[in-house]
């Protein structure tokens, strides 16, 4: 096509058609010169890119840490599932259920569940302030929405929620935070040692960035683990460092396990930085003893490591004979200080009772760095200017609800309390559906969202699996989805102990659709092992 193009207009120009402003003998030398020129293009294709040419970006050349990176809790199963509900949408009927359950992720408001009133008043007060002086807001607000609003706005500068902040959040805000963590820890805690962000995801992301020189650094995480830190392990260029938690014992995290993995990482030339916990656990939902958190400071203390303590489901606990320790309190309580062990603490408005996940909140608390370190993740912070302010003003609420005596209180701790009880409930009715199911094991959901069985699949179906390429865990997760519209993660997508088989299920439907649910899964695995059968 450019040879033809080049050809035309070489015959165009030697016409030499009429020029009124050059003699005939400076229009025959500049077309004569033109047309060599264009002649050149046209016999030498090297000289201009050829229409077939390689488009300057592909798959092939993206960053290759981009392309390692997976995300199971949206990957495949989600994409299919979504391409299922457009069918539904488009022609109702066309598939054997009605609508699409999306048990794949934490994401409690999708499904049902109602924001905390206090909160979003005190949102809807902040985002509005001119409403605060009309008459008629004291009938739609409670009284301590409307102060709390107003405390808020005089910390905000120009009391814009639009407005960019301080870098780490508003100062008025960390102040608040570091107070509902001593009140929670009973030990101090240093606004300036809190960062706010977009939710715990971009504060992890931040971490891995400044731990990780290379791929000889590497990161502690438990196996199964949230695929946030697989991810943001690979796309900042390091090595997972895999300890398995022992499910046999309800997912216990044993000290020999960690040490073993380490002498093996190190024995690979791998520098591990740091260990992640994750407590209550996700996908696991096992909530950690104290005496454990004890020995897992101890030994990142002896051994040099950073301790990343992924906190945001600590207000998730179902049962009676645990409870949430955070792990700056177990290390302060056993005599360290603020220098003795580098400690990086996470919280989110996402999970919890609250389910703020679309307005992405959250912060990590950061003590043990010298000022040079700390002056660094500054500097990491102020790339991305501020989080969000709406998501700082509800981490701050999270951690200074309403008080015994506040108007709101016992609004408060009736949304609270029903919430907690009725994600309870529901792990508790959807762990023995599941136990009663053949070749299906559960342990208990002591903590989080989500439950997290073992399944033993036909060899019939691992070989099916295996013909069409996939894990037999995702070969299952798609097959119900097919069948039923619930969705949930394949194991696989989370590592397990090889030769194991799981997948990882939320409690987060409302409490009156589990009934259906489990139905629904009963019937769809009875056929499932019926046709598989060995």
């Amino acid at each position: 096509m450019r040879k033809f193009v080049a050809h035309r207009l070489k015959s165009l120009i030697t016409s030499n058609p009429p020029h009124h402003q050059l003699s005939s003998s400076s229009t025959y030398y500049y077309t004569s010169r033109l047309a060599r020129f264009l002649s050149s293009i046209a016999s030498d294709p090297s000289s201009m890119a050829s229409d077939q040419s390689t488009p300057p970006v592909t798959a092939a050349s993206l960053n290759p840490k981009v392309l390692k990176c997976e995300y199971a809790v949206r990957g495949e199963i989600v994409s299919l599932a979504q391409k299922l509900q457009q069918d539904l949408q488009a022609n109702p009927g066309s598939h054997p259920f009605e609508e699409i359950i999306y048990c794949n992720i934490g994401n409690p408001q999708s499904l049902g569940q109602q924001p905390i009133t206090f909160f979003r008043e005190v949102l809807a007060l902040c985002d509005h302030p001119s409403i605060l002086d009309r008459s008629e807001t004291q009938g739609l607000f409670s009284a301590d929405s409307i102060e709390r609003a107003w405390q808020i706005l005089d910390q905000i500068p120009g009391r814009a929620t639009g407005a960019y902040s301080h870098s780490q959040g508003v100062k008025g805000l960390r102040d608040t935070i570091a107070a509902g963590i001593e009140a929670r820890d009973g030990f101090p805690a240093d606004p300036n040692d809190i960062f706010l962000t977009d939710g715990a995801s971009p504060a992890v992301h931040m971490m891995m960035q400044l731990l990780i020189r290379s791929e000889n650094d590497g990161i502690f995480c438990p196996i199964p683990q949230y695929p946030l830190y697989s991810a943001s392990i690979a796309l900042h260029g390091g090595t997972l460092v895999p300890y398995y938690l022992d499910e046999a014992t309800g997912w216990g995290l044993e000290i020999s396990e960690l040490k073993k993995q380490l002498e093996a990482a190190r024995q690979k030339g791998i520098t591990v930085r740091a260990l992640v916990v994750i407590n209550p656990g996700n996908p696991t939902g096992q909530v950690l003893a104290e005496e454990n958190q004890r020995d897992i400071v101890e030994f990142c203390k002896k051994e040099g490591l950073v301790l990343l303590a992924d906190e945001v489901y600590q207000e998730n606990i179902y049962v009676p004979e645990k409870q949430f320790h955070s792990f700056k309190k177990v290390a302060r309580s056993m005599g360290y200080g603020d220098k003795d062990i580098p400690l990086v603490s996470f919280q989110s408005v996402s999970k919890g009772y609250y389910g703020e996940c679309g307005k992405r909140g959250g912060y990590m608390e950061v003590t043990g760095f010298s000022p040079e370190v700390r002056e660094q993740i500054y500097k990491v912070a102020s790339v991305n200017l501020c989080s969000n302010i709406s998501g700082q003003v509800l981490a701050s609420l999270v951690m200074s609800p309403p008080k015994v005596g506040d108007e709101s209180y016992e609004s408060y701790s009736a949304e609270k309390d029903g919430i907690l009880q009725s994600l309870a409930r529901r792990a508790k009715t959807l762990e023995d559906a599941l136990n009663s199911l053949e070749g299906v094991t559960c342990n208990k959901a002591e903590g989080a969202m989500y439950l997290f069985p073992r399944i033993i699949l036909p060899n019939k179906a691992i070989k099916e699996a295996e013909s069409l390429k996939k894990a037999p865990d995702a070969f299952y997760a798609t097959r119900l989805l097919n069948a039923t519209g619930i969705v949930v993660v394949p194991g696989s997508g989370f590592g397990q102990v090889p030769g194991t088989w799981h997948f990882r299920c939320t409690i987060l439907p409302q409490e009156d659709k589990i009934p259906a649910i489990v139905s629904q899964l009963t019937e769809f695995h009875k056929k499932f092992m019926d046709e598989f059968r060995d």
